[in-house]
């Protein structure tokens, strides 16, 4: 480990990488302040420049946006009451009130100062958690376990819908029919093709990122602004940092509040919001300022911001361990992998081990580069939130584009970009999550692959006999269909319940 360790620092500690890695959380930080943009458009946005750049700039370019577009969407949550992420809004439910009071600078120091902490106390987590995926990954790799695993990922599908489980699933089914569309790969033949000849080798990963996140957010917010009222900034030059003394009293609640994000984060489908106001209502409950919550009160922003930024380091433990994406914004980092050729899950460790401790240094450097990010970015909100959306969208929509046709120099990718964001924007609409459409469509090839490897070791024996050689792969796929039934038995109880 000290070696990998080593050797991933000298990777990281070029000025290249570092520009980089830079360039990525200002970017995130300024698409999160943005209301109705938030993380997944931050990611998608920069995918196509990761293909133009080694894989450690690229991971420093995504790990950079992840680390501050949930900073970011505070920013807008303070001086505008409007989260520009939903995982700032609880931050607003206090942040704006002292924003008004005149100490905007003030709030926006306690938001910073909480989110570096929770981002970094989530770091700490990720990297105590490596011995133990590295062990993982060498007692556990056979194509059974990785069938259950995958499994695992898809079920989480239905924890990402809540309220809408079986639309949730129908999603997920056609991102893995979406998947399917080209050539088998272990036996060669065409499916679902349907005569054209540009789906012969699939529907490549850019055009369904793209036409999921960016596309279909841009024509949803195109439909918002119609009815938005114009709301005015309060002006905010700088955060102004707590000082030491102020902390006296609040260190248990900052360190409670961002075990709730990392403890809540390794779970999939529960999502930063969730673990924002888990903290937040813990908070109130325990601390002494509680009836001053709601009306400007540090001790809610500590919880908000320090809960919500350590779901960061939480979320990529079941992401880079096993492959099984919990949030919209893990499951893009799956992609992007992806199309680097870097595959998470249990081999993950083993195969590309200086990836793995790269991510680790990048995202604790990201949270400390979120200091001089955010004296930039606060002194720029009042201009940058004053941008004509119009023009913003429109230049959203053609780098997208341009990010798909540079990659492939297939102009065919555009009009099914086009295609899948008009569709996205369709589902959204009727209250279709789009999410489970992404996790099907990365996730369906893996397990195709992984199905097609354990029917060759399976040979002769009966199915129940191949699963009873592996223990592991029936406590995994039991795992997948609690996750998928679970939701569904608790809605039928409290309809029971209630009649």
């Amino acid at each position: 480990m000290p070696e990998q360790l080593m050797a991933a620092l000298g990777m990281v500690l070029s000025p290249d990488v570092i520009l980089v890695l830079f360039a990525g959380v200002l970017f995130g930080a300024i698409v999160g302040a943005i209301p109705g943009l938030g993380t997944a458009v931050a990611i998608v946005v920069c995918l196509p420049f990761t293909l133009k750049i080694g894989p450690i700039a690229a991971i420093a370019l995504l790990m950079g946006v992840y680390g501050s577009s949930i900073y970011g969407g505070s920013i807008s949550a303070v001086l505008l009451n409007t989260p520009g992420t939903p995982q700032s809004a609880a931050t607003g439910m206090d942040g704006y009130p002292m924003a008004k009071a005149g100490k905007a600078g003030q709030a926006l120091g306690w938001v910073t100062a909480a989110s570096i902490f929770g981002g970094l106390l989530s770091c700490a987590a990720l990297i105590l958690s490596a011995p133990l995926l590295a062990d993982l990954s060498l007692k556990y790799g056979g194509p059974l376990e990785i069938c259950g695993l995958i499994c695992m990922g898809l079920a989480c599908i239905s924890s990402l819908s809540e309220g809408n489980q079986i639309k949730g699933i129908l999603m997920g089914f056609a991102g893995l029919m979406l998947a399917a569309i080209g050539d088998d790969p272990v036996s060669g033949e065409m499916r679902f093709t349907f005569g054209l000849d540009f789906l012969a080798g699939g529907i490549s990963l850019m055009p369904v990122v793209v036409g999921i996140y960016p596309l279909a957010e841009v024509f949803y917010r195109i439909h918002e602004l119609r009815t938005a009222a114009h709301v005015e900034a309060i002006r905010c030059s700088k955060p102004i940092f707590p000082k030491l003394r102020e902390w006296k009293g609040r260190i248990s609640n900052l360190v409670r509040s961002s075990m709730i994000g990392i403890g809540l984060g390794i779970l999939p489908g529960v999502g930063a919001t969730a673990s924002t106001f888990v903290a937040y209502t813990t908070a109130k409950k325990f601390s002494k300022n509680g009836d001053n919550f709601g009306k400007g009160e540090p001790d809610a922003l500590i919880a908000a911001e320090s809960s919500n930024n350590a779901i960061t380091g939480g979320a990529l433990i079941p992401t880079l361990a096993l492959g099984i994406p919990g949030e919209p914004a893990t499951a893009l980092m799956l992609a992007s992998m992806t199309l680097h050729g870097i595959i998470p899950g249990v081999r993950l460790m083993v195969d590309n081990p200086d990836v793995v401790y790269s991510s680790f240094i990048l995202l604790i450097l990201s949270n400390i580069l979120l200091i001089p990010a955010a004296y930039i970015v606060i002194r720029a909100f009042g201009h940058v939130i004053n941008f004509p959306p119009p023009v913003l969208l429109g230049l959203i929509v053609v780098c997208s584009l341009i990010g798909v046709y540079i990659p492939s120099g297939l102009f065919s990718d555009i009009p099914v970009t086009l295609v899948i964001g008009v569709l996205a924007f369709g589902m959204r609409l009727y209250n279709f999550p789009v999410t489970p459409l992404l996790i099907g469509y990365v996730l369906g090839p893996q397990l195709e692959f992984n199905m097609s490897q354990a029917a060759i070791y399976k040979g002769d024996m009966s199915l129940l006999a191949y699963l009873g050689t592996s223990p592991l792969a029936i406590v995994l796929f039991s795992v997948a269909g609690l996750f998928i039934f679970a939701p569904m038995m608790k809605s039928l109880y409290l309809t029971a319940r209630r009649r």
